[in-house]
């Protein structure tokens, strides 16, 4: 028996046959392709962080006209609207010597704020009114904009600046709360092990595979069938059901990234089953052990976790940030949700990241690598090794550090725990705060 009282893999047991093997080299070198194609790639990507920086100086010029005068400068910053021009103008700029020019709306708001920061407020006046004019621009930030800089004092205004508040409070002020908080656990944490008064981690569970088994798995199922074969298969199928029922954009983009997303997680997950299907009896609690009861000291272990874990990405990304301030591109799902204002495609991005995405990848990530890894390479080379090819898995170069402490908090909850649940609900969080992030920016 190996450690956590679970018989050994399979490939302990017998060798494993010739094609099994082949197969599974076969499968490596072509995902280990597919990931160094994707990771490149991902330079030439656009990158959602300055979309975010503009939106959130958006957000600051339309709460300014209801601010406090001496909450200004904490909340907005001390120059809002010469800080937005210049994102605008880079912006503008940037898409010229692109070759894609900017959208007419953000053209027209560059252009107005840009005189109006130059003293020339007549001048400013057209392209801001012509914003105003346009019916067919009543959602869009640009035209809120154009409003709260001709009419700071109109109710209408006031009123979309007090909200424009409750948003700014909620991207700025309660991300640094629930960082000092983190900092405070994170601390706390690292005082008690250091004292040697942390829990004993429980004997980790998990499938008794061999290492063969989980490069079938990832290789083979999660990036050769789901990555590579699902999209060249389903894509078509999907846009043309789509084009049948006259679903337009963005729920169209909604459904889209659903049903690709459950596509790609068929072909691993019947892999899945059908290796565990081979095991024999599972032990308590089953193979991947989620466990989630009681749910609410899963959710307290995932929320703690969680919190200590947002410091140290926090810090990777700075670093990153300051080390490659080029960076690269970012998932394209955060622009879609960016720019969305539709629910029900809204809808369909959450459910993808926020249900979907954390269930399947812990599965895969966490309930197999990691404990199949421990059992042959130990604690924290499995730790290690799950949360690196995790991190790669998501094909972003500029986020590759970040992802990967992430991953290492994510597998530290499991092995610390000994419950999959936990690592589903953290991971589930981790992406709700994203998605509320983006949605407070956006909307």
């Amino acid at each position: 028996m190996t450690p956590g009282n679970q018989p050994g893999p399979r490939g302990e047991q017998a060798a494993a046959p010739r094609w099994k093997q082949l197969l599974a080299l076969l499968s490596l070198a072509l995902s280990l392709l597919l990931w160094l194609n994707g990771l490149l790639d991902s330079l030439s990507r656009p990158s959602v962080g300055d979309a975010l920086n503009r939106r959130q100086l958006e957000l600051a010029v339309l709460a300014e006209p209801g601010l406090p005068a001496p909450w200004r400068p904490l909340l907005a910053g001390p120059r809002p609207r010469q800080a937005l021009a210049e994102a605008l103008n880079d912006t503008v700029d940037a898409g010229a010597e692109a070759g894609t020019p900017a959208a007419p709306p953000l053209q027209l708001l560059q252009r107005g704020l840009s005189l109006l920061e130059a003293g020339q407020g007549e001048q400013a006046r057209a392209p801001l009114e012509q914003l105003l004019a346009d019916p067919a621009l009543a959602q869009r930030p640009e035209r809120r904009l154009a409003a709260a800089l001709l009419h700071p004092q109109d109710p209408a205004v006031m009123a979309e600046s007090r909200r424009a508040t409750l948003r700014l409070v909620g991207v700025t002020v309660v991300p640094v709360l629930v960082l000092l908080l983190g900092i405070g656990l994170l601390l706390r944490e690292l005082w008690q092990r250091w004292r040697g008064r942390g829990p004993e981690a429980p004997p980790l569970q998990g499938p008794a595979l061999g290492g063969l088994d989980v490069v079938l798995l990832i290789a083979g199922g999660f990036v050769v069938v789901g990555e590579l074969l699902t999209p060249l298969l389903v894509a078509p199928l999907l846009q043309g059901l789509l084009s049948a029922g006259a679903v337009a954009s963005p729920l169209r983009e909604g459904l889209s990234v659903l049903g690709l997303y459950l596509a790609l997680m068929a072909g691993p997950l019947l892999i899945l089953q059908l290796q565990l299907r081979g095991l024999g009896p599972a032990p308590e609690g089953g193979w991947l052990q989620f466990r989630w009861r009681p749910l609410g000291g899963s959710l307290r272990r995932a929320l703690r976790t969680l919190l200590m874990v947002l410091p140290l990405v926090s810090l990777a990304g700075w670093l990153l940030e300051r080390l490659w301030s080029e960076g690269s591109g970012s998932n394209p799902l955060l622009e879609l949700v960016l720019n969305s204002h539709n629910r029900p495609a809204l809808a369909c991005f959450a459910f993808t990241a926020v249900v979907l995405a954390p269930l399947f990848e812990e599965m895969i990530f966490r309930g197999v690598l990691l404990p199949v890894a421990t059992r042959q390479l130990g604690p924290a080379w499995g730790v290690l090794l799950s949360a690196a090819v995790f991190a790669v898995a998501h094909l972003s170069l500029g986020e590759l550090l970040p992802l990967l402490v992430l991953g290492l908090g994510l597998g530290w909850l499991r092995w610390s725990g000994g419950r999959l649940g936990s690592c589903v609900l953290m991971h589930a969080l981790w992406n709700a705060l994203t998605f509320s992030n983006l949605v407070l920016l956006g909307w």
